[in-house]
C-alpha cells in the first residue's frame, strides 16, 4: 500500500500546477463515457468506463476512471482509478495509473486488489506493464469444490477454496500501416503475456494477442466519438485458451461545440486505459489434505480397499466391522463363490459424506464393484434389519448349473434400504438370473437402482425385482430390463404376488425391456410410460 499511496501523492503533487495553467482555457480533453461488449468463447462481458479530466495543460492530463464490468457468469467488479498522461517533445506521451479494484466472482466472494501501471504510447508504438496485488483477506472458501477420496484404508478429504492471485502482465503494440498515420482510422496488433501466481496454486501464465482498430471520426455520430473493434486471444493452463471480439463505442460529455480539433498524438491521451478485465482468481483444493473418520452425522466408518483386500476376504471384513458399522468399500471385488453378508444395521456403500475436523463435508464416491461368479446362493446377503446397500455395483453370473443371484433380503429382515446401486445377473446356463430379491416377511425401500437381469441360450427365466412373497416394499426411481430367457414371457421386470404390498411413492421408474407378473396385496409399481406392476 505504500507504494499506492506514493504514486497518488505524486499524481496530487502533478494535477495542483496543471490545474492553475488550464485554469483560464477551455479544455482540450474532455469527459467521456465508453460502452464496451465482449462476445467470448467462454463468458460475455459488458462494461462501462467513465473517464474523467481532473486537471490538465496543453502537455499533461491528470485524469480519472471508472469502470463497472459483469459478465454472464454472475460475474461483477469496479475498477476507480487515478492516472497522469504526458505529451514529450520526442513524440511519446508517458503515463501512469493507479486503481482500486473490487470483484465478485461467480463464486459470489468479494476480493479487493491495488492495480498499477505504466505506458509508453508512440504514433507507431505502445508498451504498457501493469502489476496486480491482491490486499485483505485473498482467499474464501467454497464448499461446492470440496474433495474426498480414499487413500489405503483412509479417506482424505481437501477442502475448496478460491484465491486472488497477485501477479503482472505487459505488452507491446505496432501500428499497421495500412491506413494514415494522421487519419481518423488505424489498425494496432499487441502481443503480450501474463503471470498470475499464489502457493499451492496452479500458475496462471500464458501468451495474450490483441488487434484493434480504431475510428475517431464515425459518420453520423457526434464529434469527440469514437468506435473500437476488436478481437483478443489468451492462453494459460488453468483456463485454457479464451478468445473475444470486442466494440467499444465512445460518448463525450461535453456539448459538441467545445470539442477541441486533436491531433492524433493529444487523441491517443484519452486512449483507455489497458490492464486485465479482472481481479485473477482460482478456484480447486489447495494444499495438503486431512484424513477423516468421521461421518457428516457425527458417525464413524471403516475403509475395506480391494488393495489390502481380496474378493475372497471381503466377506470376512465386512462380518469384522460389526453390526451397526458403516463400510465403505474402494475397488474391485471379485469375490467368486464366496456370499458377502451384512449385519444388523449395517451399511454397506461406495459413497458417503464425510466431516473434516473443522466441520467441513465432502462426499466420496469410489465405484467399487462386487463381483460375483457361479455361487450357489448370491453375491450379497441382506441378512440384518435396517441394513443399506448402497452406491454400488453388484453383479453375479453363472452358467454352472447354479442359479444367478445378485442381491437377496433374507427372511425376516425389515426396514432395509437399496439405493443408487447397479444390480445385473446373467445366466449362460438352463436356470434363473435373479437380480434383486426379497424373501418372506421382509420390508424395505428399492430406489435409484438400475436392476437387470439378463439370460442367454437356454436360460429359464430372467427376473429383475423379486417380491412375490409376504413383502412390503417402496420402489421408486429405478430402471428395470429382463432379457434373453428361452421364452420371451419368462422376461419378467417385477415378479409378486397375493401377499406382496407396494407402499405409495412407487412411482417414477424406467420400463425398459421386460413382463410384470403376478398380482398384489395392495399398491403398484408406476413407470414414467405410464404402465404399472401389477
Amino acid at each position: 500500500m505504500s507504494v499506492f499511496r506514493v504514486f497518488f501523492a505524486l499524481v496530487g503533487a502533478v494535477s495542483l500546477p496543471v490545474a492553475v495553467l488550464r485554469a483560464e482555457d477551455a479544455p482540450k480533453w474532455g469527459a467521456h463515457v465508453d460502452l464496451e461488449g465482449k462476445l467470448g468463447t467462454e463468458r460475455h462481458l459488458g462494461e462501462v468506463d467513465f473517464f474523467l479530466p481532473l486537471a490538465q495543460d496543453d502537455r499533461t492530463l491528470v485524469f480519472g476512471d471508472i469502470r463497472t464490468r459483469m459478465d454472464d457468469q454472475e460475474g461483477r467488479e469496479g475498477n476507480f482509478g487515478l492516472g497522469v498522461r504526458t505529451m514529450l517533445d520526442s513524440g511519446w506521451n508517458l503515463g501512469g495509473y493507479g486503481y482500486f479494484d473490487r470483484r465478485r466472482s461467480e463464486y459470489h466472494h468479494y476480493f479487493n486488489q491495488v492495480t498499477l501501471g505504466a505506458e509508453a504510447l508512440s504514433r507507431d508504438w505502445d508498451l504498457r506493464a501493469n502489476a496486480y496485488v491482491p490486499i485483505g483477506r485473498t482467499s474464501r472458501q467454497e464448499d461446492s469444490l470440496n474433495t474426498a477420496e480414499v487413500s489405503g484404508a483412509s479417506v482424505i478429504f481437501k477442502g475448496g477454496e478460491e484465491r486472488a492471485l497477485g501477479g503482472f502482465d505487459a505488452e507491446i503494440g505496432w501500428r499497421v500501416p495500412v491506413f494514415d498515420p494522421d487519419g481518423a482510422v488505424n489498425l494496432r496488433a499487441y502481443a503480450g503475456g501474463y503471470r498470475f501466481a499464489d502457493d499451492d496454486v496452479p500458475t496462471v501464465a500464458g501468451p495474450r494477442g490483441r488487434l484493434e482498430m480504431v475510428f475517431d471520426e464515425v459518420p453520423g455520430l457526434w464529434g469527440g466519438s469514437r468506435l473500437s473493434l476488436g478481437a483478443e486471444w489468451q492462453r494459460d493452463d488453468p483456463r485454457g485458451s479464451q478468445g473475444f471480439l470486442t466494440a467499444r463505442l465512445r460518448i463525450p460529455l461535453q456539448a459538441e461545440a467545445t470539442v477541441a480539433k486533436l491531433t492524433p498524438m493529444e487523441r491517443r491521451m484519452t486512449d483507455p486505459i489497458v490492464r486485465d478485465i479482472d481481479i485473477v482468481s482460482q478456484a480447486g483444493t489447495f494444499g495438503p489434505g486431512e484424513t477423516t473418520s468421521q461421518l457428516a452425522n457425527g458417525g464413524t466408518f471403516t475403509v475395506v480397499n480391494s488393495a489390502t483386500t481380496t474378493g475372497a476376504n471381503l466377506a470376512t471384513a465386512v462380518n469384522n466391522a460389526g453390526a451397526g458399522s458403516t463400510v465403505l468399500l474402494a475397488g474391485s471385488f471379485a469375490t467368486g463363490t464366496t456370499t458377502v453378508s451384512t449385519l444388523a444395521n449395517q451399511t454397506l456403500t461406495g459413497t458417503l459424506t464425510v466431516r473434516s475436523a473443522s466441520g467441513r463435508t465432502a462426499t466420496v464416491n469410489t465405484g467399487a464393484a462386487i463381483q460375483g461368479s457361479n455361487t450357489a446362493n448370491y453375491a450379497v446377503l441382506v441378512n440384518g434389519v435396517g441394513g443399506t446397500i448402497q452406491g454400488l455395483t453388484i453383479s453375479n453370473s453363472s452358467g454352472s448349473g447354479s442359479l444367478s443371484r445378485a442381491v437377496f433380503v433374507a427372511d425376516g429382515v425389515t426396514g432395509v434400504t437399496i439405493s443408487n446401486n447397479v444390480i445385473s445377473a446373467t445366466q449362460t446356463g438352463n436356470l434363473q438370473a435373479q437380480a434383486l430379491a426379497f424373501g418372506n416377511n421382509t420390508s424395505g425401500t428399492v430406489s435409484g437402482n438400475t436392476i437387470t437381469a439378463t439370460g442367454t441360450g437356454s436360460a429359464a427365466n430372467a427376473r429383475a425385482l423379486l417380491v412375490n412373497q409376504t413383502t412390503t416394499v417402496t420402489v421408486s426411481g429405478n430402471t428395470v430390463s429382463a432379457s434373453g430367457s428361452a421364452v420371451a414371457a419368462n422376461d419378467v421386470i417385477v415378479l409378486s404376488s397375493g401377499t406382496t404390498t407396494f407402499n405409495a411413492g412407487s412411482t417414477g421408474n424406467v420400463r425398459s425391456n421386460g413382463n410384470c407378473s403376478g398380482a398384489a396385496l395392495s399398491g403398484s409399481v408406476g413407470f414414467t410410460d405410464g404402465t404399472t406392476c401389477p
